[in-house]
């Protein structure tokens, strides 16, 4: 069975014999308590990946979350959550809703419509605090974040970034040869951002393939969400496993990070090419995330069946950024050309039955993922 449903995408498995060792799970005492030296220093090397200031670990992006907002102070804030936000970070915010902060939506990416609901609705005396995941893998669009913080400086706003998606992919000098660009450190990196006035919540699991979590920004933020966070007081920290794979996963990045995303690059190149001669298009363009976007034909349900009968399973899913189901290719660097192949070759088949109408076009492409031109 070829497998395209992982998010792991830069490959990266940690076996054991990899790791560095350790004499014991977990310190057995909260975070707030005693946090090992090892987090610190892991903590450390994210921040000056991300291009922050200082940064701090927790277990989870949901660990992370629950208490984020109302670190920040309930009392002095209003938020803004981005329609298309990973539910995680939505969580966090209602969390913090009830307990009296102002709550309201925005449309994806939608940096004019913020500054219209900002002028028409901010209340006064309150914080804006707008929630965006730095990367969108529906559409594949980077988030506009110099406009919300063109929007945010005057007001003493500040913008929340989950950058699940980005960390590990997405890195400075994006260009033709290599549309990732360098590094791999999010969405700040990519947009050459240094700013007192971002946060960012980030997952290792995605490309890094490490179940942590970092929190990411300014010296003052991460101070005060370290002395008044809720689950640093009645958690564990991360345990000795995870910062080990995660010192791992940082230096193999380190050594090789800039080959792996040039060869994920490549894959996703060769199954767009593929794909583009048997007649539907995928999108968005660049971004691992793969997706078959349906017009006319074979329905994305049926497709996603066919695929699985033919020995590729692929992933079934809605994006919260579009109005259709769609049946999406995870390509991870562990791919090779030649499961490439025969993943297209499967798809021709799969499309190829008694629903297709001849001569009428089936697929479109939702849009470009990644800027165009080389900026080094």
């Amino acid at each position: 069975m070829l497998d395209f449903t992982s998010a792991c995408y830069l490959g990266l498995r940690h076996p054991h014999a990899s790791l560095a060792p350790w004499d014991r799970l977990t310190p057995g005492v909260p975070a707030a308590l005693a946090e090992p030296c090892s987090a610190k220093a892991v903590a450390g090397r994210l921040a000056g990946l991300v291009g922050t200031e200082h940064a701090v670990l927790a277990t989870s992006t949901l660990h992370a979350f629950w208490d984020l907002f109302l670190t920040l102070g309930v009392d002095r804030l209003s938020c803004y959550v981005d329609a298309a936000a990973y539910p995680i970070a939505r969580w966090g915010a209602e969390r913090a809703a009830a307990r009296g902060m102002p709550v309201e939506q925005f449309p994806h990416h939608g940096a004019g419509a913020l500054r219209e609901l900002l002028a028409a609705r901010r209340p006064a005396g309150r914080r804006p605090v707008v929630v965006t995941d730095g990367l969108c893998p529906g559409c594949g669009q980077p988030a506009p974040l110099r406009q919300y913080l063109r929007t945010l400086r005057p007001l003493g706003g500040l913008v929340v970034v989950d950058d699940t998606q980005a960390l590990g992919i997405l890195g400075r000098y994006p260009g033709a040869s290599r549309p990732y660009g360098r590094g791999g450190g999010g969405s700040l990196r990519l947009a050459r951002l240094n700013s007192p006035d971002v946060l960012v919540v980030s997952s290792l699991a995605k490309a890094f393939g490490v179940p942590v979590a970092v929190i990411a920004g300014s010296g003052s933020l991460i101070g005060r969400y370290e002395r008044r966070s809720e689950t640093r007081v009645h958690c564990s920290p991360p345990s000795f496993a995870h910062l080990r794979a995660a010192e791992h996963a940082l230096e193999v990045n380190r050594l090789q990070g800039d080959q792996r995303r040039a060869w994920l690059a490549a894959l996703v190149r060769r199954l767009q090419a593929g794909v583009r001669g048997i007649g539907p298009v995928t999108g968005p363009v660049g971004f691992p995330v793969q997706s078959l976007e349906p017009v006319v034909g074979v329905s994305p349900a049926v497709l996603h069946q066919r695929l699985l009968h033919l020995g590729v399973r692929t992933v079934l899913h809605r994006p919260a950024c579009r109005a259709v189901t769609t049946c999406s290719f995870l390509i991870t660097a562990e791919h090779t050309p030649e499961q490439i192949d025969r993943a297209i070759a499967a798809l021709d088949r799969a499309i190829s039955g008694p629903a297709r109408t001849a001569g009428t076009p089936r697929w479109r492409v939702p849009g470009a993922a990644l800027p165009a031109g080389d900026h080094s």
